[in-house]
């Protein structure tokens, strides 16, 4: 059994040779939107969601990524919008978002 029913991993890599990185488009901003609203939201705890930090995740081309267990569903975004529809149609509905995923 998990110690979380779904474990959120953001890759937040910052390349310094200039390739493309995730955090070319603000990971790290946008994890942290997602750890607070996941938080705001009650979400979050001991067999609930845990968000976090990744190194790279070495799909930086289809960047940004995150990745979310046990499910192994992997998803880009662009926005926070994007981010609130992941967290109502996934963490909480079980749904995965297929427009966004890759």
């Amino acid at each position: 059994m998990s110690h979380y029913r779904h474990h959120v991993f953001f890759c937040c890599n910052q390349r310094d040779s200039g390739a493309s990185c995730c955090n070319d488009h603000a990971a790290s901003e946008v994890r942290d939107y997602a750890k607070q609203r996941v938080k705001a939201l009650g979400l979050s705890g001991e067999g609930k969601v845990r968000v976090n930090m990744a190194g790279c995740l070495d799909r930086c081309e289809l960047g940004p990524v995150m990745v979310v267990y046990p499910e192994e569903v992997w998803y880009t975004y662009v926005d926070r919008s994007d981010i609130d529809e992941i967290i109502e149609e996934h963490l909480v509905n079980g749904r995965p978002v297929e427009r966004l995923r890759v």
